[in-house]
């Protein structure tokens, strides 16, 4: 196993590679710079301000350099927070998105699988329509919708929950609810699919055939098996739903890394976009490889050689 995910991890460099260089000229292309503003800077003090971070340089000479501090662990000064280094926004911002992302995977993985077993074992019922109906929501409404109905009902209406702040477990349960909601619908589906599947298939009915009783049965040999198609979904989802909670952090104050991409999205800084970019491709590679690694301990035909 160390031997795969040691090849697995050199392998993923040439992606973690481009995808720095596309990111680094896609955003340069964009129109306006990280010191546009409505008030126009004197040309001495704009060169001057864009010598200091080497932007008058050529753009393959930016990238080299860019390059160099990206290999040593530096992400470079942020354009518009002054007072901060990108690394420091990243693992100042990184730790609350971790948190509100890992708490809505770890409910949507609970409550999908859940759903999606009782909808498969009474399939086309009127238990497995209801559940299916109710997924099917889920994922046809987006966050920017459900997260200001949650907060209008729960918030404001009723004045049970906190619709803004961070710090309070109370604060958390509005966030996590509307950003796991749209992934539990995902899960579900996934799970019905797959354990439809796997009920069908010859192990389950050589178990059934041996008396093995109907609880047992599920949860020692389908379950693990119908989870292979769920697992593959939540390697990506994970890092989606723990860097791109971008809306659920805006609505609900959270000073998570979604926010800083926004700003620094609108207000053109370079580096704390490549940060947080980067950042992602790692988070994304390094799920990718954990999935796999599940792999094997899901499924015992798997073999890392």
């Amino acid at each position: 196993m160390l031997t795969y995910t040691v090849r697995r991890l050199l392998g993923a460099i040439p992606t973690l590679l481009l995808i720095i260089f596309i990111a680094f000229f896609m955003i340069r292309m964009a129109p306006g710079g990280p010191f546009d503003s409505e008030r126009k800077l004197p040309a001495e003090i704009e060169a001057n301000i864009k010598a200091k971070y080497h932007l008058d340089e050529p753009l393959p000479m930016q990238f080299a350099r860019y390059m160099g501090d990206v290999l040593q662990g530096d992400f470079g000064p942020s354009f518009k927070y002054k007072d901060f280094t990108v690394n420091e926004l990243i693992w100042g911002g990184f730790p609350v998105s971790l948190q509100v992302g890992g708490l809505a995977i770890l409910i949507a993985t609970v409550l999908g699988s859940i759903l999606g077993t009782f909808a498969a074992v009474r399939q086309n019922t009127a238990a497995d329509f209801g559940v299916m109906g109710l997924a099917m929501t889920g994922i046809a409404i987006p966050n920017f919708v459900i997260a200001p109905f949650l907060t209008l009902v729960l918030g404001v209406y009723l004045g049970v929950l906190p619709v803004g702040g961070w710090g309070r477990w109370d604060q958390m349960v509005l966030p996590v609810v509307a950003l796991a909601l749209p992934q539990v619908a995902y899960v579900s589906r996934l799970t019905r699919a797959s354990m439809i599947e796997v009920l069908r298939s010859n192990f389950i009915r050589t178990a059934r055939a041996k008396g093995l009783p109907p609880r047992l049965m599920m949860s020692r040999h389908a379950l693990k098996a119908a989870m292979l198609p769920v697992v593959s979904y939540l390697g990506p989802a994970t890092a989606a739903v723990i860097t791109g909670s971008v809306v659920i952090e805006q609505i609900f104050s959270i000073p998570g890394i979604g926010r800083y991409f926004v700003t620094g999205a609108l207000n053109r800084d370079y580096t704390l976009v490549m940060g947080v970019v980067v950042f992602y491709g790692i988070l994304i590679i390094v799920f990718n490889l954990l999935v796999d690694l599940a792999y094997g301990l899901l499924d015992p035909k798997v073999r890392f050689e």
